[in-house]
């Protein structure tokens, strides 16, 4: 999570403070945790809903992997140990926060943030499909959606919509809080890498891991280099996103650019 930044210098503008206040609030975990908080909330009633008794629960890949990982260690109760890590973490972050910004919460940031990510992922999806059809030579990669129509996408809507919600969620936190992160510590302790290097690193391999997933499992994608390339570009994007705006908007810009893809 990203942290609260410097104080806004006593010399600046009225402007610039405001400004300031904003870009550093809501990069901290007391609004970034809570901006994320509904993404939780209808990605887990939108699962529960849509889940047929009988038949296995659909559920977002980075989080399969996750409760399986729980699973694996504690059992029958790993999904349940997850989802109360999970809420005691973020709780934990929050109060954590307010106690040493001393600042109380202010609602109208969080109406800001929805602004932000939802221009953010429109912005996204323009520029990496223009720069996948420049890449790859040809404007016919700006129609990654009409390439194939893979399992997902013919799911109903309610089950795209709660897959767009799980990515923007749990993909964020798998592949850019924890692999990335995970990644960078690797290059700088393995190859003695300074922390911009060991990032662009972490930044690269992870995007690739990111693309590489989608073409996982009997849900995956047909494996075709224009959208590959597109998903690796948006991994790209992404981390790039996390590490100056903090995860809050960034699984908020996830979450609404694939809604944006899958539901159009």
């Amino acid at each position: 999570m990203a942290t609260v930044g410097r104080p806004i210098p006593l010399r600046a503008s009225a402007g610039s403070a405001r400004r300031g206040s904003y870009f550093n609030a809501s990069r901290s975990p007391r609004y970034s945790v809570l901006f994320a908080l509904p993404l939780l909330l209808g990605y887990e009633a939108l699962a529960a809903a849509l889940a047929k008794p009988g038949k296995a629960e659909l559920r977002n890949g980075a989080d399969a992997i996750l409760r399986g990982a729980f699973t694996a260690i504690a059992g029958p109760h790993g999904a349940l140990i997850f989802m109360t890590a999970i809420i005691l973490l973020g709780v934990w972050l929050v109060v954590r926060d307010l106690r040493l910004s001393k600042d109380r919460l202010r609602w109208p940031i969080f109406a800001f943030m929805l602004a932000e990510a939802t221009v953010l992922a429109v912005v996204f999806g323009f520029v990496i499909g223009i720069t996948t059809a420049k890449l790859l030579g040809s404007f016919h990669a700006l129609s990654i959606t009409s390439l194939s129509v893979g399992p997902i996408e013919r799911t109903s809507w309610p089950t795209r919509l709660m897959l767009s919600l799980g990515a923007g969620l749990y993909e964020e936190l798998f592949f850019r809080v924890l692999l990335v992160s995970a990644l960078a510590a690797g290059a700088r302790i393995v190859l003695g890498l300074g922390r911009r290097g060991a990032g662009v690193i972490a930044a690269t391999v992870g995007a690739f891991i990111f693309s590489a997933f989608h073409y996982i499992g009997p849900y995956g994608d047909q494996l075709q280099l224009q959208s590959f390339v597109f998903r690796m570009l948006s991994g790209l994007a992404f981390s790039g996103l996390y590490l100056i705006r903090g995860f809050g908007i960034t699984a908020w810009t996830h979450a609404l650019y694939d809604a944006m893809l899958l539901l159009a």
